[in-house]
């Protein structure tokens, strides 16, 4: 049961095989038995999900609803807001934090009739690649328990790879969903920003952080993000654009399909099996009918450099509402205002998002303004006319996910420079706010890697059809972690 898919699960809940109480207990023991040595929980919600699980029993039995994830166990990243739940973003600054209100993610799951196992570890206020900077501790990836599962969803993508839950929620604000995805061997799916609300997802930068999905399969990312989708007045940054149905487009043909390779992604930080893995895949595509010709995208060795001027920025802005005021962490025994300010800030937060508030702060002052942030905004805008141009050539851009495999736990924390570089490939699709997604490729020297496609700004459609056919042509996405993890 726990690698099955959405659609098989549905298929034997509605002819009674066992019961959504009986698959949800079913997962929580698995959590049980197997969180204690990944950590890829925070925190588990087993009367919820068993009420919830119980519910689900009832509207199947009646036939009430078609919808594929009634009574289907999922889990959320600790980013959205959980009506009574603690709500944590990984750090000790929320530790205490329950949530009134739920996420719009979170309650479009609830009226599909999803199960929630519970909230799921990621690197503090999701800033981090490797989930090592959460208040609770490093994540370990299931495929080997020395290795990172990437971040800053690692929890999540931990989860699905490991069998603790079908699928799961997460954030991408510079490849938090994919590079995870990549590490873990599963699929991660970054819809185009503003596809999918943020009402309720806790901010780190508001003008890249989009929810997605963490899947085994492209068609359950479909199944996932035909629930999430749509506009939400209560976002601002929502975008009022129709919904197609993702299933009914997933098996289209592609051949004439015209994939773009940018040079610049396949130079010399690019890990060599993962170079073969992705020419691997992009031969199947070849077999598909699918065209491949070379592009360029010139302002690549921008992209980071941007990045990490424009989301420390927004992150310094966003997390100014820390002060141990209204909620969140507050010192004991302030002597004044000031002390109360400045301890219960330094104690609530962890280093990597005091780094990056310092970074944010020096930016946005006077005298700097100018130089950093509205220089990164104009080269923003010269990254997203690139991929603009290359889009008038082709239909998709496809790309390796991650430069490496899973990196050992600590290799990189004392290297910010190593560490910011995993991202490498990931972040100019958060920049441009182009939709992408991550699908497993052949293993490298026994660890997963992954290949990243982009298309055009509200076709998730294209790109979901494009990753399915691959994924029913080749069975890297069914491989697992080893069994001494997974069947703990």
């Amino acid at each position: 049961m726990p690698y099955q898919s959405i659609r098989e699960l549905a298929n034997n809940l509605r002819t009674g095989q066992y019961s959504s109480e009986e698959l949800t207990r079913n997962f929580l023991k698995r959590i049980a038995n197997i969180n204690p040595t990944l950590n890829a929980f925070i925190s588990t919600t087993e009367e919820i999900a068993l009420k919830q699980a119980t519910d689900a029993d009832k509207l199947l039995r009646s036939n009430e609803s078609s919808n594929l994830l009634l009574g289907i166990p999922i889990a959320h990243k600790d980013i959205f807001c959980t009506n009574g739940v603690k709500t944590s973003c990984g750090s000790h600054m929320l530790d205490n934090f329950i949530s009134p209100y739920d996420a719009t993610v979170v309650e479009k799951l609830n009226r599909a009739g999803a199960v929630m196992l519970g909230k799921t570890n990621m690197d503090e206020f999701a800033m981090g690649s490797s989930n090592e900077t959460s208040w609770y501790g490093a994540v370990q990836n299931p495929w080997d328990l020395t290795k990172v599962p990437g971040g800053s969803s690692g929890g999540s993508a931990a989860a699905v790879a490991a069998g603790l839950c079908i699928a799961a929620t997460g954030t991408d604000t510079g490849g938090s969903i994919r590079q995870p995805a990549s590490l873990c061997g599963i699929t991660g799916l970054k819809p185009t920003y503003g596809r999918v609300s943020r009402f309720g997802m806790i901010a780190f930068a508001s003008s890249l952080d989009q929810g997605g999905t963490l899947t085994r399969s492209v068609e359950d990312a479909a199944i996932m993000l035909q629930v999430m989708a749509g506009f939400d007045p209560k976002d601002s940054t929502s975008v009022e654009h129709p919904v197609p149905n993702y299933l009914d487009s997933l098996d289209a043909d592609i051949s004439g399909l015209r994939i773009g390779l940018p040079k610049e992604y396949f130079a010399a930080n690019l890990d060599s099996g993962i170079a073969d893995s992705v020419t691997a895949a992009i031969a199947e595509y070849q077999k598909l009918g699918a065209k491949v010709q070379d592009i360029s995208l010139p302002h690549s060795n921008l992209v980071v450099p941007t990045y990490y001027v424009v989301a420390p920025a927004e992150c310094s802005s966003n997390l100014a509402r820390y002060d141990g005021v209204r909620f969140g962490h507050r010192c004991e025994n302030p002597q004044d205002l000031m002390d109360l300010y400045q301890r219960s800030r330094s104690e609530g937060f962890g280093p990597e998002v005091k780094r990056r508030i310092m970074i944010g702060t020096y930016v946005l002052s006077a005298g700097y303004y100018d130089a950093y942030y509205l220089k990164a905004q104009q080269v923003r805008q010269l990254i997203a006319k690139d991929f603009e141009e290359a889009f008038a050539e082709v239909d998709v851009i496809m790309t390796p996910t991650s430069p490496t495999t899973a990196f050992r736990i600590g290799e990189r924390m004392t290297d910010q420079v190593a560490m910011y570089l995993s991202d490498l490939y990931t972040i100019a699709a958060p920049l441009t706010g182009l939709p992408a997604l991550s699908i497993p490729t052949s293993l490298v020297n026994g660890l997963p890697s992954g290949l990243q496609i982009m298309a055009k700004h509200f076709e998730e459609a294209k790109l979901l059809n494009v990753a399915h056919k691959l994924q029913q042509v080749t069975d890297w996405h069914t491989k697992m972690p080893p069994k001494s993890v997974i069947d703990m």
